[in-house]
């Protein structure tokens, strides 16, 4: 599922048709797991932020914001909804599970 800002106010319409329709969802966004979705993937929240702090800050002490370089982020987090695992009759791996930030049972 793609990080659409506009798509934010139908996150819970939008996970509960894939579940009505038993179809594994990978979201961009946590958010979308902690409604009810399979898994997602993302870069860690508050290190966006952080970044983007940084950003501001930098310019406002003058720098130009076209000399600034592009930053990837760094930091990123796999959750699982095993709820909705079972839910949908699918087995997650162990070594996914293991390697999960967050595991909503």
């Amino acid at each position: 599922m793609t990080s659409d800002p506009l798509l934010q106010n139908w996150r819970v319409q939008i996970v509960d048709i894939a579940a009505k329709q038993n179809l594994p969802a990978v979201y961009a966004q946590p958010e979308y797991v902690r409604d009810g979705g399979l898994i997602s993937y993302s870069a860690n929240i508050e290190e966006r932020f952080h970044r983007a702090a940084t950003y501001v800050d930098k310019i406002l002490k003058g720098a130009r914001p076209s000399e600034l370089p592009i930053e990837l982020p760094t930091r990123f987090e796999l959750i699982v909804n095993a709820k909705t695992a079972k839910a949908q009759g699918i087995e997650i791996p162990s070594l996914i599970l293991a390697q999960a930030h967050e595991v909503i049972e």
